[in-house]
């Protein structure tokens, strides 16, 4: 038996199933993940060094600005093969929940529902200062590549600038979003991991937390990420190839 036909035997027989994503899987979306370098007035800069609260605080209109083409990007990608195999499997006899890394609506757009963001999303800003929610103006809703940076909008209530609702480096996950994913994790007899790094603490203990609970774990990813557990299985690919392979192998009966 090949290693994706175990794969799809362990499926087959769980009755709750949890998908932890990361950036692997938006990448055949054209979704650009931190390992790529960045393009057009962006180029020679790395997205580590604009995403923390200090940059924002040293130049607000190039963070504002870099998460504008990062909405413009996202409003014009796709979902991938693997978004649709993971919103048709939740079509399955199979409870799925799905618990991401990434700050793009891929997910919900390709139809899978109740998606936990632990690291917000670009769907909405909140207020530096105060935290409150907001939206983007209309008259900023798309930044060209080559276009001028724009000062950030002002909250409604403090007049603090209004910021990426999205975890920065060294800031922690939203509490809320953060124990969803743990009782899901939990409560679940099947994590498929899908193009994450494994790095990224604290969602990167998501796999872990899934062993000790008696949960099998599947690592989808291009490079070898599992950690030696008899219960996990490891296929190595592209996630918009592997999925849809792993759905048809279900629907075959593996």
């Amino acid at each position: 038996m090949t290693v994706i036909e175990q794969a799809a035997a362990v499926l087959q027989k769980a009755k709750k199933v949890v998908f932890f994503t990361g950036a692997g899987i938006s990448a055949a979306s054209g979704i650009p993940t931190y390992r790529e370098k960045l393009s057009g007035i962006w180029a020679g800069l790395d997205p580590r060094d604009l995403e923390t609260a200090k940059a924002f605080r040293e130049n607000p209109a190039l963070v504002w600005g870099w998460y504008l083409w990062r909405r413009l990007r996202v409003a014009q990608a796709e979902p991938n093969a693997a978004h649709l195999a993971i919103s048709r499997m939740a079509h399955s006899q199979c409870q799925v929940s799905v618990i991401t890394q990434n700050i793009d609506d891929l997910h919900e757009r390709a139809g899978s529902s109740n998606v936990v963001h632990l690291h917000g999303s670009l769907a909405m800003p909140k207020c530096f200062a105060c935290h409150r929610l907001g939206a983007v103006p209309s008259d900023q809703s798309a930044v060209p590549e080559e276009g001028a940076l724009i000062d950030p909008p002002r909250c409604l209530r403090c007049n603090g600038r209004m910021r990426p609702a999205v975890v920065w480096y060294g800031e922690d996950l939203p509490s809320q979003a953060w124990k969803a994913a743990v009782f899901l994790v939990k409560d679940s007899d099947l994590l498929i991991s899908v193009g994450t790094s494994g790095i990224v603490m604290p969602a990167a203990d998501l796999p872990d937390l899934a062993l000790a609970a008696g949960a099998s774990v599947i690592h989808v990813n291009k490079t070898d990420v599992a950690m030696g557990d008899p219960k996990e299985l490891m296929l190595i690919g592209a996630a918009a190839e592997v999925l849809p392979m792993l759905l048809e192998k279900i629907s075959d009966g593996a």
